[in-house]
């Protein structure tokens, strides 16, 4: 499962200013600097029922599956784009994470949290019927096949089952292409919040606007 093919800092250069997230990315390196400053909404996905969305390809190939922290590990072998230590320290805090899988490989994965979590010194609780969808990733040659959407979908049917039916969110107001994604799936921006941080040292919390 794991992906050995790699991308150089001009092909995800390119790959931002393809998708409109050139924003996006020089906030997340003004982050890695120390200057974390964010826009993001809090959003109820599918606040109205939603089809599922269409794969591009034989939808028949693709299955969902939860994933070990290993499993999670090998597959990330590699990929500078995503925080390796974030991700398994979640898993570890008790997130699951579901994966799409097609012909022994994951073509993407999305970690989901049960409990109430902080999210830059801000917190949100969730009640038992709720969940938190906090992370999305697509491999690079699985992209533009509509994946994320799918996956996403797939997700609010997996934790029906287990008794959660309200699913929410974070998205950084920059990252346009999570936007289009949630779009699909009749998301709603509930609240904007604005939090700059400094070097891990100092955090500041604003609410924008308030549903």
């Amino acid at each position: 499962m794991e992906h050995k093919k790699h991308y150089s800092v001009w092909d995800k250069i390119s790959h931002a200013i393809k998708n409109d997230l050139f924003l996006f990315a020089s906030r997340n390196f003004l982050a890695r600097l120390g200057l974390d400053i964010m826009l993001y909404y809090w959003v109820q996905e599918e606040h109205e029922p939603c089809n599922q969305p269409k794969i591009k390809g034989d939808a028949s190939k693709y299955t969902v599956r939860e994933l070990s922290i290993d499993e999670v590990i090998a597959i990330n072998q590699g990929n500078t784009s995503v925080s390796l230590e974030d991700v398994t320290k979640s898993m570890k805090q008790g997130q699951i994470c579901l994966g799409l899988e097609t012909e022994g490989e994951i073509a993407a994965y999305n970690l989901i949290g049960l409990e109430g979590f902080n999210f830059k010194g801000r917190e949100f609780k969730l009640k038992p019927n709720e969940f938190y969808l906090s992370y999305m990733w697509t491999f690079h040659e699985y992209r533009g096949r509509n994946l994320a959407p799918y996956l996403r979908y797939e997700s609010y049917r997996y934790l029906e089952k287990k008794g959660r039916d309200r699913k929410y969110s974070i998205t950084d107001r920059f990252n346009k292409s999570s936007i289009r994604f949630k779009k699909k799936l009749n998301s709603k921006h509930l609240n904007s919040y604005l939090s700059i941080g400094i070097f891990n040292l100092f955090t500041w919390n604003y609410t924008l606007r308030q549903s």
